[in-house]
């Protein structure tokens, strides 16, 4: 049986907040006139402004309840009705325009229950309005519902006095058994949710975590909503407990609920028509449009959903958009993409600059009869269309998947790598270094594309996204040493020796520095690539194993050349940084988007729990703090990436050693260029391509021309840049001392 109160009519708009929840000394308004910020000096109403609002069918259940501040335009209010304590900004005579919608200033055919209205306000047949600090310009145009109640949370993962634990809303990202479930709260970053579901056997951590959520929002009831200035919305059915920032623009949505919705006058936030939205927390300058289903969830800043988009249980990075597809229970990084209505995401960590095809079902669940379980996928990560993967799988950076249903569970190590399933030999093939060896074109123009996309207002937290950094040489460094214990070990094989576990990675070694032809001669196969017993086959393995010790090189030098630009060292200055490297290459993690070391995350866990960092806020001064050492971190990593690669020993280091590096660098850097190119004009030379085009100027005009591709004119340019800073360095190599 639904229970229905009954109180009388001149109570409606007040008691917001209940007696027991009331400080002493208090009335329920306090928490509203500190969230009241307006410099305006309020009055009664005179009783010729009464007589004008009542001759306008307006009414109030008590008109010495409703202040006004001047200017106050009365004839600018009709058919309304106030309950409770109403204030009212300056109205004039004006109309505002947004979009094409021109509506006067004033308020109109509107019921409205003790709400603080801005100035020059546009409020029109808004059937139920409650509780609500609106700014100034603000334009509110045919809404069912705008209402708070005394215990709104706006989407943060908190309780208020006096209610059960068990309303607390949770996120259960990375998995569906909640085991990894995280408290939202407005600014939560990428980082923040993978430490807390990352850590889990570490309470101490999680209950300080939980705590720092806590200590940031007042847990008092009888907060208001507020919409902020020149927010316009319009067309809505039901906005309930929802906090919107200035500037934002929402229509013809059917329900959210329980929201922070971030938007400033430099990153507006837009919603548009069907949308349901229920839980969550939309960060700055996002889109959402169109049928858009939404549920305990998080957006980070830029980022859009669209067409039908389905997102629960899950946080989505900042500049990432998922349209037309279900995303369930997964924490996204930044640099997310995901356009097509049948792929399905699910209980996975995707560590950014990720796209995911049509068709690709990322998450077979229930392969066993354990509880669900969970995919990985490091930076880079690219299933092809109609992919099917199963849990538990973990693929390393920038790994490509073929199209076709993956029987087994995953485990790629290899970097940069197309993986293959062949149901007609019936095996799995892996081949490293395929972006470096066939695709370098859409490696190099995705990394530039993804900086080009950041539109983030505040980039103080560094974001990586070149394809060569400290996470993936040290994925090519553990790359390296698989590639020559199985190289190792498929000569064994082959020739009938035994050799010993420890001479399998030297024997793979000398082979393929030495001996390609013979490495490409036989067959060489992976363990504990695939949960099953069917043949992992590595694919073109000395050319990728080149390919990855070059990139090392590229990838050092290019540091290097950036300290001398920057630096204009003396040799003996370079001579003692390189020295100062030796040995040094760090371990590191992703975290949203942001590297940092190991030996520094250890340390930031044990600062959380030990109480020296007091807070969400700084943690995330601790990430920026990291991100102005990254550089120089990041340095270090590449020469001790280049010691170790090269083999060089502290005696040997020396002028000639490092010309010769820096030339191999040289040669790299055209290789690259030419393989960039190659990969692209691939589009323009295949006979198949050119068949749905009459002749060469159809196709030019449809694909643009090859020599005014802006990314390769932009990318030769780097190459240049590149050849010059050589240069100087071998100039300085080339003084005497």
């Amino acid at each position: 049986m639904n229970i229905i109160h009954k109180q009388h009519v001149s109570s409606l708009g007040f008691g917001f907040i209940e007696k027991p929840y009331l400080p002493k000394g208090k009335d329920e308004f306090y928490l509203r006139d500190l969230q009241h910020r307006s410099r305006h000096t309020y009055r009664k109403l005179n009783a010729k402004e009464i007589q004008i609002l009542q001759k306008n069918d307006n009414s109030a259940d008590d008109w010495n309840h409703v202040e006004v501040a001047d200017p106050f335009d009365a004839r600018l209010i009709k058919r309304c009705s106030f309950f409770g304590r109403i204030r009212i900004g300056i109205l004039q005579p004006f109309f505002h325009e947004f979009n094409n919608l021109r509506m006067p200033v004033g308020i109109y055919n509107s019921t409205i229950i003790s709400c603080d209205l801005g100035d020059n306000v546009v409020i029109d047949q808004v059937s139920f309005m409650s509780h609500y600090i609106v700014g100034n310009d603000v334009m509110l145009v045919n809404i069912k519902e705008l209402s708070v109640s005394n215990h709104a949370k706006f989407g943060n993962g908190i309780v208020k006095q006096g209610e059960p634990e068990s309303v607390r809303i949770w996120m259960e990202i990375c998995n569906e058994n909640g085991g990894r479930k995280v408290l939202p709260f407005n600014g939560m970053l990428a980082a923040d949710a993978w430490i807390w579901s990352k850590y889990r056997a570490d309470h101490a951590l999680l209950e300080k975590l939980k705590e720092y959520t806590d200590d940031k929002f007042d847990r008092k009831r009888g907060y208001y909503g507020k919409i902020g200035e020149r927010t316009v919305i319009k067309n809505c059915d039901i906005i309930k407990d929802v906090w919107v920032g200035s500037d934002a623009y929402i229509k013809g949505a059917n329900k959210l609920k329980n929201l922070t919705i971030s938007s400033d006058e430099q990153a507006t936030t837009q919603i548009g028509e069907g949308c349901e939205l229920v839980n969550g927390i939309i960060g700055f300058g996002c889109r959402i449009f169109y049928g858009v289903k939404a549920v305990r969830f998080m957006m980070g800043s830029h980022s859009q959903l669209k067409y039908g988009a389905r997102l629960i249980n899950s946080y989505l990075g900042d500049n990432s958009t998922i349209s037309c597809c279900e995303v369930l229970n997964s924490l996204i990084f930044p640099g997310h993409e995901q356009h097509h209505n049948n792929s399905f995401l699910c209980a996975a960590v995707v560590q950014g600059q990720s796209n995911m095809a049509a068709g690709a079902t990322i998450g077979s669940n229930h392969n066993s009869r354990a509880a669900d379980g969970e995919l990985v996928a490091s930076r880079g990560f690219w299933p092809a269309l109609c992919v099917s993967v199963k849990h538990n799988s973990v693929f390393s950076s920038y790994t490509m998947i073929a199209k076709g249903d993956y029987p087994y569970e995953l485990h790629i190590p290899l970097p940069f790598s197309l993986v293959s399933n062949q149901p007609d030999t019936n095996e799995l093939t892996v081949m490293p270094g395929y972006w470096f060896l066939y695709n370098l074109y859409a490696l190099a123009r995705n990394s530039e594309k993804y900086k080009t996309r950041d539109q983030r207002i505040d980039r103080s937290i560094t974001l990586e996204y070149d394809y060569l950094a400290p996470d993936t040489i040290n994925e090519i460094f553990d790359a390296l040493r698989l590639l020559k214990e199985a190289t190792g070990r498929a000569y064994a094989n082959a020739e009938q020796k035994s050799i010993s576990p420890r001479q399998l990675s030297s024997t793979g070694e000398w082979l393929l520095d030495n001996n390609t032809d013979y490495v490409n001669a036989i067959a060489i196969t992976a363990d504990g690539f695939e949960n099953s017993k069917r043949t992992v086959r590595i694919l073109k393995t000395a050319s990728a194993y080149q390919a990855y010790k070059r990139m090392i090189v590229f990838y050092a030098i290019e540091q290097l050349l950036a300290y001398v630009e920057e630096q204009s060292p003396s040799w003996t200055t370079l001579r003692s940084l390189l020295l100062k490297a030796k040995g040094k290459r760090t371990a590191w993690k992703n975290l949203g988007g942001q590297l940092i070391t190991e030996q520094a995350l250890a340390q930031l866990c044990k600062k959380i729990k030990s109480g020296a960092l007091g807070g969400w806020d700084a943690i995330h001064q601790w990430y920026r703090d990291q991100s102005l050492l990254y550089p120089t971190q990041k340095q270090t990593h590449a020469l001790a990436a280049l010691w170790e690669v090269s083999g060089m020993s502290a005696s040997q280091l020396s002028r000639s050693r490092i010309e010769a590096l820096v030339r191999e660098a040289m040669v790299t850097n055209r290789w690259i260029e030419e393989q960039l190119i190659a990969s692209r004009s691939k589009d323009y030379q295949n006979q198949f391509r050119k068949l749905v085009y009459e002749n060469e100027k159809e196709m030019n005009e449809v694909m643009g021309r090859f020599a005014d591709n802006p990314f390769i004119a932009q990318y030769r340019k780097k190459t240049k840049q590149f050849e010059q800073r050589s240069l100087q360095l071998l100039q300085l190599l080339g003084e005497k001392k």
